[in-house]
């Protein structure tokens, strides 16, 4: 039911569509990171990636990062979604807004956010543009390559392995979430 909720949310307040696909690219990360650090809490998090960027066409948050975040979390409580724990992750995703990561949860959202982006880009320089196409050696590789896929923040996504898990079994399971959705997310 909840996760119905956020779906009706994403839809109805995002229209821009590689935001969109990002969004349900997130989750499906997200959703693999909690099976992995808090299985009883795979929904929230879930949910969380899913609506991170909820206010990504209700703010000119690109002028104003700090702006990014606060919006969202303000829409999920007027609409009745999600918890203090969700917030404050989908809070933590940008650091620009002031916030902290202070959780597991907060930190795998920081970290799961960018390294969506990052395979995408590495997707669509492979001739067939499709993310099983995508090895874990070259998203590792790429990772070096600090003028390949520049915006990338890469120091987000190492950050994942202040939980114990190492960049390249990260890859791996973003690689596989994604893959997991790939009519979705168009790759």
């Amino acid at each position: 039911m909840q996760r119905e909720k956020a779906i009706e949310l994403l839809e109805k307040h995002v229209t821009t569509p590689h935001i969109i696909r990002h969004c349900y690219a997130v989750e499906a990360v997200m959703r693999k990171l909690a099976e992995k650090l808090e299985p009883e809490k795979i929904d929230d998090w879930g949910i969380a990636g899913l609506l991170h960027d909820l206010d990504n066409d209700l703010v000119d948050w690109e002028s104003d990062m700090s702006v990014h975040g606060p919006k969202t979390v303000e829409v999920m409580k007027v609409e009745g979604i999600g918890n203090e724990q969700m917030y404050r992750a989908i809070l933590a995703h940008n650091p620009a807004n002031g916030s902290k990561i202070e959780s597991t949860f907060e930190r795998a959202m920081y970290a799961a956010d960018p390294i969506t982006g990052f395979i995408n880009a590495i997707a669509l320089v492979y001739p067939d543009k499709k993310i099983k196409s995508v090895k874990v050696k070259s998203i590792v590789k790429r990772m070096k390559e600090t003028r390949f896929a520049a915006g990338a923040n890469r120091e987000a996504m190492k950050s994942i392995e202040l939980l114990d898990i190492s960049f390249e079994e990260f890859a791996e399971l973003a690689l596989n979430a994604m893959c997991e959705i790939d009519s979705v997310l168009e790759l």
